[in-house]
């Protein structure tokens, strides 16, 4: 049953980027982002209760968790939603957040002692090059000029890409043993507490709270930030970093196939090239 579970997370995970489009067009992207995580963090506190889930006394394994949810939430997603918001194309945006598999497989053996065998470098190396073939149509007539006035949104998207990557392999070695429903709460706290400062600063409190607003803000917080995360973690606990991150490859490709069916947006071949190419480097960078 778990060998299913990675796909089951790609589905959900890249609702993300659907989700991410709705909210910006009500709401400020961290300020919206400062609620999900406190509502979240309130799910997961009542559902750890329901379930009588022992929640850790030790305050240095609720550190680790923590430390593991500010890099894995709010740096991630704050930058990469902030980013996004000040004018990065969605495409480079993509691109970027495939950075984090290469990244993953280029550490692992220091950090972890991980071994990547040269099939699943192959592996990681299609699986990028399948998500520029995704994502090229919508770099198409981007004007260069374009990216010398987003240069500051581009280091705050590639510092958010840095920062789930590093969390990654925090919690992978920190964050070992206990349940992960008590676990993840503790992360949406640190992740909550973190988005503080951070709205003031660079966001505004605002939302205008209509149907649209509120389903999205449900399906965040139901859909992602509890059924979302809780299979990634459960992917990660059960098997190398190097390989739980590569399914993040398949997001991007996904995510194109629910524009395409919600928005109407093309699909050109070479994308669907791009899906294939992508298809196979992930077989080839999780297979055992």
């Amino acid at each position: 049953m778990i060998r299913y579970i990675p796909f089951l997370f790609v589905v959900i995970w890249s609702t993300g980027w659907i989700v991410a489009g709705f909210a910006a067009r009500y709401a400020d992207p961290l300020w919206f982002l400062f609620l999900r995580f406190t509502l979240a963090a309130i799910a997961m506190g009542l559902i750890g209760l329901i379930m009588r889930v022992t929640f850790p006394r030790d305050r240095r394994l609720i550190g680790h968790a923590m430390v593991s949810g500010v890099l894995i939430h709010a740096v991630y997603l704050a930058g990469v939603w902030w980013a996004v918001a000040k004018g990065v194309p969605s495409g480079v945006s993509g691109i970027m957040a495939g950075l984090q598999p290469v990244m993953t497989a280029m550490l692992a053996p220091a950090l972890l002692g991980e071994r990547i065998s040269p099939i699943r470098l192959l592996g990681v190396a299609f699986g990028f090059f399948g998500i520029v073939l995704v994502l090229l149509p919508k770099l198409v007539g981007v004007d260069p000029a374009t990216f010398d006035a987003i240069k500051i949104p581009l280091i705050v998207n590639f510092i958010g890409m840095v920062g789930v990557t590093l969390g990654t392999f925090y919690q992978k070695r920190f964050v070992t043993s206990g349940d992960l429903v008590a676990t993840t709460f503790w992360q949406y706290v640190a992740a909550s507490l973190a988005m503080l400062p951070l709205v003031p600063l660079f966001g505004a409190m605002v939302a205008e709270w209509n149907m649209t607003l509120i389903l999205t803000m449900a399906w965040s917080v139901l859909v992602l930030s509890i059924g979302g995360i809780l299979l990634f973690m459960t992917v990660l606990k059960h098997g190398e970093v190097s390989r739980a991150t590569a399914f993040i490859y398949l997001v991007p490709p996904m995510t194109a196939l629910l524009a395409f069916a919600i928005f109407g947006e093309t699909l050109t071949t070479a994308q669907l090239g791009g899906m294939a190419v992508t298809a196979l480097g992930v077989f080839l960078a999780t297979r055992r």
